[in-house]
């Protein structure tokens, strides 16, 4: 202990003697360090870290597959009642729908998340309750009462911690629900979205066939029982199912599966974490060449101390243990600098850019340190002291009385072998960074090619609110028509609205799909087609400026009373119609068994034909697209959508909407009673679903930069110390007639030699690696032959600059200079 002891504060004096020795070495490392612990800190919160409930490993969900590949997590009433059925391996299934409601306190209502679920919510996620109870089973059939479970939040909020709240009636979307219990203030469920206020039952008819999906169904493994068991069970349960319900139903390629809650969160954020993550591996690697590259030259320099500690008796591994421990202390401090900065870096990254990633709350909000990011840290900072010290501990250890004094007296500078290392550290570098900036340039111009898109319909000063239309007064078709139809008039009079519609779908915020029959014509299968559907009122085209192609748009006299129609999509109109007239025939669509939503769903004239739109995502091609008029939805299937989703109003304006939104938002709520929510632009929608890309394209622009300054420094550090050890031999050569063009030649041939190497390297890594961004590219190919002749380009020039400083500090050395130098 006193021997490593006055190992530190012989390493401390050192580094305060050299500052900006340590100062660079820091910088490197925090750089380096503070980027892993970043991204880090986000794959801990995202993907590590257990979900908050108890037992979180027997915690399911069950999913649909596709060829055995699971797919969709979304359920329907008949396939929850039969994974419910499975209770050789399962326990406790839950159906769970998020939706929102308005609580009415006072004079405005407020909305509110909701969740409707039933009794086996309670033994599924297993709530701490702080009063009261859960729901019965009784309690979650269809006509029963109507009861709700409070968060703590909203009963210590919104009730002042009423002591006799249980029993007493609260007022939700129009309707009284009795108090039967409040939720634990521990029950913390910020991970997964906005947080519940209140749960509601979800009153689902055990005899349903309904087909309909729109809720989610999680589980628990019984005791004893492992996930790969409860699969196999859950996959030859499909054959059942498909048996009872037809192949209509389930076709023969698709299935069912388990995966588990945490697993069908983060599944789709994975890929994304995980190219970070070994991109800034590549960053560390680089800094740790850098840093390498200084300690060697830093021990160049104190070859003649080694020598003489060794020629006083100090061993091989009493030298490279206190180099060690030198890099080890420079690490930790870089650890300690790149813990703050790369936590607070991806905190303010995150307030920019969120992605869209799952278990970070708002802005970033949930991300923090635990015991696992401090442990990476204390571990990445041992590791990388090791590695960036190792290998000039073992130069400096063999050092050789003979060797010094040879290369001290010849004044030629440093031996062979440590110009050697030094070298084979920067083409590490080089290459390294080719690999980085390849990445870099294709997801840069994957986000060129979505911002190039065009999405089929204008997103310019368009703005979208939300309004939850649920309750009594809005249960049927015509209440919701009549109410949207005196807001849309009074916000189509206020000066600066051009267009405006209330819709169950704004593009890239969801939707509906179902099948289709055309009426007269012979199907293969059970339906002629299946398309997307949105509920639209008039003045939605115009809105979005979807351009017309054929027939017309929706009216004023597409009213209840009028023969039904419906639009479709040119797309659909291709894939259906590839030689007929869709304005020809009639459509009725479809039903699956049981599906009440949809029983009166009637026979529909197509009466026009607009331009595809990109509804689902910006970097997916055009779907088929069937719009419905809202004054013609049946009842049922309207009281569906009003409680699947809060309803749309697009508005668009004249200039700038930032100063409507006051008046549109007041007249929305005058008109209905209820809050507006959700107010934001179209380009702010666009802007977020193609999020995930652009967050890409900035990480992997920052470590590509990052990167490329990295190599530029460690090309320039070996070039200059070449150059300040040669000074001999280049007086000599200039005195004996060498003229200046030509040493700074020679000098550039050998660095651009060794940048040449690295990054043909570079380019057969990052070749092979490209492969691996393909999922996350668009309009691009994986292996650009742009990309990968562009980026070798931009490294040689720089690369090229570096070597220049160098070269032309060699060029200007005087002989009698050069001959007096050591």
């Amino acid at each position: 202990m006193e021997t490593s002891w006055n190992d530190i504060k012989h390493a401390w004096r050192m580094f305060r003697e050299n500052s900006l020795f340590t100062a660079t070495a820091l910088a490197a490392l925090t750089l380096g360090i503070g980027v892993n612990i970043a991204i880090f800190s986000v794959v801990n919160a995202v993907l590590l870290k257990p979900i908050p409930f108890p037992d979180p490993d027997t915690l399911v969900q069950l999913v649909n597959t596709n060829n055995g590949t699971a797919g969709g997590n979304a359920a329907s009433p008949a396939k929850y009642m039969h994974w419910r059925s499975q209770t050789e391996v399962l326990e406790s299934v839950a159906a769970v729908r998020n939706i929102e409601m308005n609580f009415e306190q006072g004079d405005l209502p407020e909305a509110i998340a909701a969740i409707q679920t039933g009794a086996e919510y309670f033994g599924a996620y297993r709530p701490p309750l702080a009063m009261g109870r859960w729901f019965t089973a009784e309690e979650a059939l269809p006509n029963a009462g109507q009861t709700v479970v409070l968060s703590y939040n909203f009963w210590t909020q919104r009730l002042a911690s009423d002591p006799n709240v249980l029993g007493k009636s609260v007022m939700l979307s129009g309707n009284p629900y009795t108090v039967v219990g409040v939720v634990g203030r521990e029950f913390d469920v910020r991970d997964f979205g906005r947080a519940p206020e209140v749960w509601i039952p979800f009153q689902l008819d055990p005899n349903t066939a309904d087909q309909g999906h729109y809720f989610m169904a999680v589980g628990r493994l019984k005791p004893g029982i492992s996930l790969e068991q409860a699969q196999a069970q859950v996959v030859a349960s499909a054959a059942a199912f498909r048996e009872r319900y037809t192949v209509a139903a389930m076709p023969e390629n698709a299935g069912f599966g388990v995966i588990t809650l945490q697993e069908s969160f983060v599944r789709q954020a994975r890929p994304t974490l995980l190219v970070a993550l070994g991109a800034v591996g590549f960053v560390l690697l680089i800094a740790c060449a850098n840093v390498a590259n200084l300690l060697l030259v830093r021990a160049t320099g104190r070859r003649r101390e080694l020598a003489v500690r060794v020629a006083l008796g100090a061993g091989r591994w009493r030298i490279m243990r206190q180099l060690l421990t030198e890099s080890l202390m420079l690490s930790f401090a870089g650890g300690a600098l790149g813990l703050v900065s790369g936590y607070l870096g991806m905190r303010a990254l995150l307030k920019v850019n969120m992605a869209g990633l799952p278990r970070l709350g708002e802005a970033g909000s949930l991300l923090g340190m635990d015991w696992r990011v401090v442990l990476f840290t204390v571990v990445l900072s041992v590791v990388t002291g090791i590695l960036f010290g190792l290998i000039p501990a073992l130069v400096a250890s063999r050092a050789d009385l003979n060797a010094v004094i040879k290369d001290s007296s010849s004044r030629s500078g440093s031996g062979f072998r440590q110009n050697k290392t030094r070298s084979t550290l920067v083409l590490v570098e080089v290459s390294l960074a080719v690999v980085l900036l390849v990445g870099a340039s294709l997801l840069i111009r994957t986000s060129l090619s979505l911002n190039a898109v065009d999405p089929g319909y204008t997103t310019e000063n368009v703005l979208v609110l939300r309004t939850s239309l649920t309750g009594p007064r809005f249960q049927t078709t015509a209440a919701v028509e009549e109410t949207a139809r005196l807001a849309l008039e009074r916000i189509r009079r206020i000066p600066g609205v051009s267009a405006a519609s209330m819709t169950c779908c704004v593009p890239l915020q969801g939707g509906y799909g179902l099948p289709f029959n055309i009426i007269g014509r012979a199907n293969e299968g059970p339906f002629s087609g299946a398309s997307g559907i949105h509920m639209a009122t008039p003045g939605y085209f115009d809105t979005f400026e979807i351009p017309m192609i054929r027939g017309r748009a929706f009216d004023a006299t597409d009213t209840a009373s009028s023969p039904p129609v419906m639009i479709i999509s040119q797309a659909l109109a291709k894939q259906v119609w590839p030689d007929g007239d869709p304005l020809a025939d009639q459509v009725k669509i479809g039903m699956g068994p049981g599906d009440t939503r949809r029983a009166k769903e009637p026979v529909r004239q197509i009466i026009g034909i607009v331009g595809d739109v990109r509804a689902g995502s910006i970097a997916q091609d055009p779907g088929p697209m069937i719009y419905l008029p809202q004054a013609q939805m049946p009842d049922e299937w309207h009281a569906y959508m009003m409680v699947s989703g809060p309803m749309g109003w697009v508005v668009r304006t004249n200039a700038t909407s930032g100063t409507l939104v006051g008046q549109i938002e007041n007249v929305i709520r005058e008109t209905t009673g209820v809050p507006v929510t959700n107010i934001s632009s179209m380009d702010d929608i666009v802007s977020i679903s193609t999020s995930r890309q652009r967050l890409n394209m900035l990480l992997m622009t920052i470590f590509g930069g990052s990167a490329l300054v990295l190599a530029a420094i460690g090309i320039y550090g070996l070039m200059a110390y070449s150059v300040q050890h040669r000074t001999q031999e280049i007086g000599i050569r200039m005195a004996l007639g060498a003229q200046a063009d030509r040493v700074r030649w020679s000098i550039v041939g050998q660095g651009m030699t060794l940048v040449g190497v690295g990054i043909v390297v570079g380019v057969a890594a990052a070749f092979f690696l490209a492969t691996f961004l393909a999922a996350a590219l668009y309009g691009v190919q994986a292996r650009d032959v742009m990309v990968f002749v562009g980026v070798p380009t931009v490294l040689s020039a720089t690369a090229f600059a570096a070597v220049w400083i160098a070269a032309r500090r060699a060029s200007r050395i005087h002989p009698l200079e050069a001959l007096r130098y050591e």
